[in-house]
């Protein structure tokens, strides 16, 4: 089957979801590892083994505009946050570690 691609958005609707990465622009989801849910804030080493397990396993899965980390593992190897639509997958805003990003719900 041949496909005429005229543009990245026939693209993207066509084959995977390009990632785009802060150092190395858009590339194929296949170069990428999901690193979850950004910004978690680890319990103290005395925390309680529900604390800990809310840690590990509760996650907001919300459907909507998420705060999420990613690892561009086939290419510079970078961690980098993102905002990202969970109902569409656009990628709303994208940031190198440590830099500030628009605040949601």
């Amino acid at each position: 089957m041949c496909f005429s691609i005229s543009n990245i958005e026939e693209y993207r609707l066509v084959y995977n979801m390009l990632i785009p990465c802060p150092w190395c622009g858009n590339r194929d989801e296949s170069e990428f590892s999901y690193g979850g849910e950004a910004h978690l804030e680890r319990p103290q080493y005395s925390c309680s083994d529900k604390e800990w397990t809310e840690y590990i396993f509760m996650r907001k899965n919300i459907k909507g505009e998420h705060k999420e980390r990613w690892n561009h593992i086939s290419g510079c190897r970078q961690w980098f946050n993102v905002i990202r639509d969970t109902t569409t997958n656009t990628f709303l805003q994208i940031s190198k570690p440590g830099e500030n990003y628009t605040n949601i719900k």
